[in-house]
């Protein structure tokens, strides 16, 4: 309600009060179970948008001016209103049981396109909630759990040769790929410890293709202004975005941008004001991530999603309260290119943003849909494991059709 879900009534209502119902308040602060709240306005003002008036307020007004591309999901929820398990269910699909994150899935399912990148790689600079399960292969080979990324002059740890000459490297390397093919078939081709010498192979190729992905010096002043990336800082939500850009651009099938860690985020209970200089800090990268793959023709082959774990509560404690509370029964979340219609809102919450309205997308729905639009039948991608079949949707999840162009 202060971002993507236009709310004319929670205006208008503002100061109100508001009774809670009871399996609402596992959303409010733990230590604050009073069920009388009061309504909150938003923070920002709403206008029209584009050649499709999508309704999206000034909080990012660059991203807004690509509405025409976007495509709102304004019915969203999720299990648990707990950032780490949140979290974890926004990109696993379980709140309660470790599994392996969409990125690892896609990376199982696609493969790769570059056997000297990753095919799954995330750009943090903290860590966030849940921590690195967040990007983990759990029980998938390893080799397709997420490369972390940390934006400044070492993005990757030990990229770089520590031997100057390639033919001794070489030599080197191929004497310990002698003993670890001799150490695998001891123990019976053992997965995980395959997975584990394909990493090495993996990082290996990356010390030639990593630092020239990393590199931004071909980039031009033009795109360095589009992003708000000052020429030579390795640092910032510009840098990831550009850095996405070019790692898709060289077949990396699964970028992930975290923009903050487990503080100093948008957990904004206490001010909402909190959220201006974040949305700062991604609004302009984002818009320019969005215009540069168009700009490419890569965005109709670009999936991509904007997500948080859980919203804001549309009401709060007391009269002119200045924070929000966790809210996992109704928020909003984008897909743009890829294949999802442009310009276009999906599901409603209710005239205060309280709860789902109509169309509710649960996180299993939202991960079937994203399957569906990379080319997967979300209900056959799965991996034997532990005597059972298991997928990113567990049993559940429906593709939202009507979202796909």
């Amino acid at each position: 309600m202060d971002s993507w879900d236009y709310k004319p009534r929670l205006i208008a209502d503002h100061n109100q009060p508001y009774e809670v119902p009871k399996k609402m308040l596992e959303a409010f602060a733990l230590n604050n179970r009073s069920e009388v709240k009061f309504y909150k306005k938003p923070g920002w003002e709403f206008k029209q948008r584009g050649q499709s008036g999508l309704w999206i307020s000034e909080l990012f007004p660059k991203t807004a001016e690509c509405a025409d591309d976007l495509c709102l999901i304004r019915s969203m929820f999720n299990d648990h209103a707990d950032h780490a398990q949140a979290t974890l269910g926004i990109h696993t699909g379980s709140v309660t049981f470790t599994r392996p994150s969409m990125g690892a899935w896609v990376s199982y399912g696609l493969g790769t396109e570059n056997a000297n990148l990753p095919s799954f790689m995330v750009i943090a600079p903290a860590m966030p909630y849940a921590g690195a399960q967040v990007w983990s292969a759990d029980f998938l080979p390893g080799c397709h759990q997420g490369t972390r990324v940390v934006p400044g002059p070492e993005p990757v740890p030990n990229i770089n040769r520590r031997i100057t000459d390639a033919e001794l490297q070489e030599m080197e390397l191929g004497l310990g790929a002698a003993f670890n093919k001799k150490h695998l078939l001891a123990r019976g081709n053992d997965a995980q410890l395959a997975a584990r010498i394909k990493s090495f192979e993996t990082a290996y190729g990356m010390q030639a293709a990593a630092p020239e992905a990393f590199d931004l010096a071909k980039e031009t002043d033009a795109t360095h202004k589009l992003y708000g990336l000052e020429r030579g800082s390795t640092k910032g939500f510009a840098w990831q975005c550009l850095i996405a850009r070019r790692l898709a651009e060289r077949g990396v099938r699964f970028i992930e941008l975290i923009d903050t860690g487990a503080s100093g985020n948008w957990d904004a209970h206490g001010d909402m004001a909190g959220h201006a200089p974040l949305a700062r800090n991604v609004d302009q990268p984002m818009a320019a991530l969005l215009t540069d793959l168009k700009s490419r023709d890569m965005l109709k082959d670009t999936l991509v999603v904007w997500a948080t774990e859980f919203g804001r509560t549309p009401f709060n404690t007391a009269k002119d309260a200045k924070g929000r509370e966790h809210h996992a029964q109704a928020f909003t979340c984008w897909m743009a290119g890829g294949g999802v219609k442009g310009g276009f809102s999906y599901g409603e919450s209710d005239e205060h943003g309280n709860a789902v309205a109509a169309n509710g997308v649960h996180v299993h729905d939202f991960h079937a849909t994203m399957l569906h639009l990379l080319g997967f039948d979300h209900t056959r991608l799965t991996y034997r494991h532990a005597g059972r079949d298991y997928r990113l949707t567990d049993v559940f999840g429906n593709v939202v059709k009507d979202v796909v162009a």
